[in-house]
């Protein structure tokens, strides 16, 4: 067999109470040796299933029923060589576990859950070298400690810690999201392995760190060797990274071929569905985006109770629905881990002077990287959190309030006009409450009708969002992703409010439902006049949904305008640099990975004048907001010159 990896006709079924699921059915694919293989589907295709099967970590209630895993272990000093099948080998048995870890390994789709919050970054990486890596004979148990330290830190630098010494010694909830994904990196690439299985590995990453991410995962794949089985739902990436695409739909491969034949000539239905539902830069004011399962949005009901969005009128309708000034927001750590260190704290600037309004019944797009600042402004806005100084004005239909000088007492009725749609549904949703029980919460809390009125709000809401409502006795580990998405977008409309914090709604769903759900928002404030505030790093997305969109690097604004201005003339060196970091899912416009990893416009120090705090004549002042016309402003000592949309990056 020359191929590393053969997957034959394989057959996995998952024995439930509810009865026998078929969730893999007669799946065929191959990996060659060096190799990159992409799986794309939707959530519930079986994706992740697949690789479980392949890991031997399958669920208890799983079995693979029918076909082979055939895998190529020539490694040298395996037990036992030759090809193997691994569906018919015993999971628990010592070749199993050499392979598992040592010769393929995994890179999971949550670094957080995935990692031990007990133990050190060092101490997970250096506990795969004990089990699959030998101790050279003659060799104590100090010197071999010393020596995995040494292998743990030089992988760490590897995958591009930037103090690897320190970073062996800290703990996962001390890295960011990116970090914590090159630990994964590390961990899974350590022992030297022949295949990598990375399951959505930038899912939840902005585009900067996602082009760092594939970009390390390329480059370790030539170093090493090793072959890559990437699972994914972002086609953009699939583009960037594959030799070869699987297209999976309910446990079965609808398409399968070279990556030039899957976009050029794409021949499955479901295939070219998947592409027409991906949003892209550049879309028509007027162009929907088309998911594979459209949702009917109904808000007849509602309309009668969105008395909010029509009271104001006059001068006080026209005023911005949210305005932010001048806001600052500064946090103290400490570098010692000792609890009682007398070290000073260390000051970290979390909102550096951010001013921004959003306009009543309109969208304002938030972008930029992790750590910019991004959900510390929503988490003041809502109160959350206080602000160091600066103003937050809420106009509710009467006169602009500051947030900032109301106590929790004089926030509670302020909180019914302002709503958040977090992240991740699945870790903002009760697991012990029914859904009835989740959308009527709000409800509950602030006294709004009676158990009737109720039960007919939520009705309305399930109605509203698209589901049916005799799943409201349902718990929230009973829906997809998807699904449980709309349901916290009813729960957050059960109040009725005029302003709607989106902080990354979309982030962590496939193509086909992220369209269902940008959908559903635009339809909404449409029927319902609502106003967002719509956080996000993915700018097809927000250039999609969004009438302007403000860009935030290191606590910073640095340029805010409308939607079309901002991507046909990007003036600031960080906003070209995002916008030139999103992959598209065409194989003739691929990234320059190099070129987007060698700059250093998030850096603010290594801006060039007049972007710099360097006002020239050696004068150090942070550059203001500087208009340039038609609402676009950027940061700026003096008006930059004009330039060409940016496409420069893509090849």
């Amino acid at each position: 067999m020359k191929d590393l990896l053969q997957v034959q006709d394989l057959a996995v079924e998952f024995h439930t109470l509810g009865g026998v699921i078929k969730a893999v059915k007669g799946v065929s694919f191959r990996i060659k040796p060096g190799g990159t293989v992409a799986i794309v589907g939707e959530s519930g295709s079986g994706k992740s299933v697949m690789a479980q099967a392949i890991m031997g970590i399958l669920p208890r209630t799983a079995r693979i029923t029918a076909g082979k895993i055939l895998f190529n272990n020539a490694g040298p000093g395996n037990s036992q060589e030759g090809i193997l099948d691994l569906a018919s080998l015993n999971t628990h048995s010592k070749c199993f576990s050499e392979i598992r870890g040592g010769q393929i390994s995994m890179i999971f789709q949550e670094p957080m859950t995935s990692l031990s919050p007990l133990h050190t970054i060092g101490d997970q990486i250096g506990e795969t070298l004990k089990l699959h890596c030998a101790k050279p004979d003659g060799q104590n148990r100090t010197a071999q400690k010393a020596m995995n330290r040494q292998i743990t830190v030089d992988m760490l630098r590897l995958v591009g810690f930037p103090n690897p010494d320190e970073a062996f010694d800290t703990y996962p909830f001390e890295l960011s999201g990116g970090l914590r994904q090159r630990a994964m990196i590390a961990m899974a690439l350590v022992c030297g392995p022949s295949l990598l299985i990375a399951d959505e590995p930038t899912t939840a990453l902005d585009v900067t760190v996602q082009a760092q991410i594939l970009k390390l995962i390329k480059d370790m794949q030539v170093k090493l060797g090793m072959a890559v089985l990437i699972i994914t739902h972002d086609l953009g990436v699939v583009a960037n990274v594959a030799d070869e695409v699987v297209v999976v739909y309910r446990g079965r491969v609808m398409e399968s071929g070279m990556l030039d034949d899957i976009f050029n000539d794409p021949q499955h239905p479901y295939l070219r569905a998947l592409l027409n539902a991906v949003p892209h830069l550049g879309m028509e004011d007027d162009v929907r985006l088309k998911p594979i399962r459209e949702i009917n949005v109904n808000t007849e009901n509602l309309l009668s109770l969105s008395t909010s969005t029509s009271a104001a009128s006059g001068p006080e309708q026209s005023a911005p629905m949210l305005e932010i000034k001048n806001l600052t927001k500064t946090f103290s750590i400490r570098k010692s881990r000792q609890l009682f260190s007398k070290q000073p704290a260390e000051t970290v600037t979390a909102l550096d002077d951010v001013s921004l309004s959003i306009k009543r019944g309109s969208c304002l797009g938030l972008v930029g990287e992790s750590g910019c600042g991004k959900t510390t402004l929503s988490k003041i806005v809502m109160r959350a959190c206080d602000a160091d100084q600066g103003q937050v004005l809420f106009n509710d239909g009467n006169i602009p309030i500051n947030l900032m000088d109301l106590d929790a007492r004089q926030m509670e009725p302020l909180r019914c006009k302002i709503q958040y749609v977090f992240q991740d549904p699945f870790s903002s949703l009760n697991p012990r409450m029914t859904i009835f029980d989740t959308i009527s919460e709000p409800l509950v809390i602030h006294g709004i009708g009676d158990h009737d009125s109720r039960c007919r709000t939520v009705l309305e809401l399930m109605e509203l969002v698209g589901l049916d409502s005799q799943l409201l006795s349902r718990y929230p580990h009973s829906f997809s992703g998807g699904q449980r998405q709309r349901i916290v977008i009813a729960r957050a409309l059960a109040l009725n409010p005029d302003l709607l914090i989106c902080d990354e709604p979309v982030s962590a769903l496939d193509v086909s439902i992220q369209a269902q759900i940008l959908n559903l928002l635009k339809d909404l404030q449409s029927e319902l006049g609502l106003t967002y505030l719509f956080i996000s790093h993915n700018l097809a997305v927000v250039d999609y949904i969004a009438d302007t969109i403000a860009v935030m690097c290191a606590g910073r604004m640095v340029e805010l305008a409308p939607c079309h201005a901002l991507f046909s003339n990007p003036l600031h060196p960080y906003t070209k640099s995002l916008i030139s970091a999103v992959p598209v899912p065409d194989p003739g416009r691929m990234l320059d990975f190099s070129a987007l990893v060698a700059g250093k416009n998030s850096d603010p120090a290594a801006w060039a004048y007049p972007f710099s705090d360097d006002a020239g004549n050696g004068t150090i002042r942070k550059p203001g907001m500087v208009d340039v016309g038609g609402g676009h402003y950027v940061r700026a000592h003096e008006q930059p010159a004009q330039t060409e949309k940016v496409g420069s990056s893509h090849g």
